[in-house]
């Protein structure tokens, strides 16, 4: 059922980005079309109930920095948290991220109904990183968070979907003084000082349709609410100009900082070492990845000199077995290829293996401001700042 549910999403994906064609395929398109039209009204909908507080947002006392997208997918957000988190906690801030776990394996369902119907003091949240140690696996954690918490040693994980909760228990149980919403800008019910949205310039606002025929949660013009603008995945010495053009439209005020996403080195999956980027110059490898967007992932390799002769794609999030890779493997081997490459979010859904025929790495990549270092350095300096201390909103 679930490579089912895989394979007919893939197809959907295809279909949505205009790659299938076919009676089936438009007919699919238009009913999609349909379908975001209703979706439209009732984002709009939502924002408008929150903005004449029919709905009510909670504020809970503390610095809370929203890091997300317009778009589903693909803009490079986990290394944007990651950097965010390490600069606010060099700068004397005691930081938690708090994420819902995408794709993660659902608590026991006595746990899920106390957690929601429970008094605040029974509840508890997945702790992936207690900011010593790592606490759970990437499939009890979900693979982004999982990440984090293993990259940041000094920084606290949660994980639930009511992040007005976890973030109670991260001020309460676990003493922070700053929250970080991962994938947090359509998370309207804890009140955010600063929302930081990403804009991929290789496809700023996806196929430019709203869910479900596209790729847009919500309208281009709700770009609005940005405080800070990350324009992610830029090619150094290429202008963004037209891009910041058309993101002016939308907002006018909130500052803008292009990055990249810079390769740092390789690491094998199953024993940890660390090999240099210059190992791919020349080299034939096999590309193996299940993320939103594969195909900018293999552009970085070729721009390091490697040659990919074979890829294999899954969809996003997939949970690999060991029957994938043994059989990617085979298919490299059988070609002569040197190493098999993939992504540092994908490597930790991988299942155990040992005695490989070829080696399997990951490419670590950091963020890298390009231009707007004093905007950069100003936001963080903003949030670093010593803040009043507020009490929380009160409301279980």
């Amino acid at each position: 059922m679930r490579r089912w549910l895989e394979e007919f999403e893939q197809f959907a994906i295809e279909v949505i980005l205009g790659e299938r064609f076919g009676k089936r395929a438009a007919l699919l398109r238009g009913f999609l079309w349909l379908l975001s039209r209703l979706y439209r009204q009732i984002v709009q909908l939502r924002l408008w109930l929150y903005r004449k507080r029919v709905m009510r947002e909670r504020a809970l006392g503390c610095l809370v920095i929203s890091i997300g997208n317009l778009t589903v997918g693909g803009t490079g957000k986990t290394p944007v948290v990651e950097k965010f988190a390490r600069a606010l906690q060099a700068g004397g801030r005691n930081v938690a991220i708090l994420s819902r776990g995408y794709k993660s394996k659902a608590p026991p369902l006595l746990k899920r109904l106390v957690n929601r119907f429970g008094s605040e003091n029974e509840f508890v949240p997945r702790i992936v990183s207690d900011g010593k140690k790592l606490l759970l696996n990437s499939r009890i954690a979900g693979d982004e968070p999982y990440m984090l918490a293993n990259n940041l040693k000094n920084v606290i994980v949660l994980v639930d979907k009511d992040r007005v909760k976890s973030g109670v228990y991260a001020i309460e149980k676990m003493g922070c003084d700053t929250l970080l919403l991962d994938d947090g800008l359509q998370y309207l019910r804890l009140k955010h000082r600063l929302d930081v949205v990403l804009v991929d310039c290789q496809a700023p606002f996806g196929n430019e349709f709203m869910l479900p025929r596209g790729t847009l949660r919500e309208p281009h013009a709700n770009l609005r609410r940005a405080s800070y603008i990350f324009i992610t995945k830029c090619v150094p010495g290429v202008s963004n100009a037209a891009l910041i053009e058309r993101i002016r439209l939308y907002n006018r005020t909130a500052e803008i900082i292009e990055c990249t996403h810079s390769p740092q080195y390789l690491q094998n999956v199953f024993t940890g070492e660390i090999v240099p980027l210059s190992f791919l110059k020349g080299r034939y490898i096999g590309a193996l990845s299940a993320i939103a967007r594969p195909e900018s992932f293999e552009d970085g390799l070729r721009k390091l000199g490697a040659k990919i002769e074979l890829s294999r794609h899954f969809a996003d999030h997939h949970r690999f077995s060991e029957k994938d890779i043994a059989g990617f493997i085979r298919r490299c081997v059988n070609r002569d290829l040197d190493a098999i490459l993939t992504t540092e979010k994908d490597c930790v859904r991988f299942p155990k293996l040992k005695d490989l025929e070829l080696p399997i790495y990951f490419l670590r990549v950091e963020i890298e401001i390009l231009t707007g270092h004093e905007s950069w350095e100003q936001c963080v300096a903003r949030i670093c700042q010593p803040q009043p201390v507020m009490a929380p909103e009160r409301f279980f």
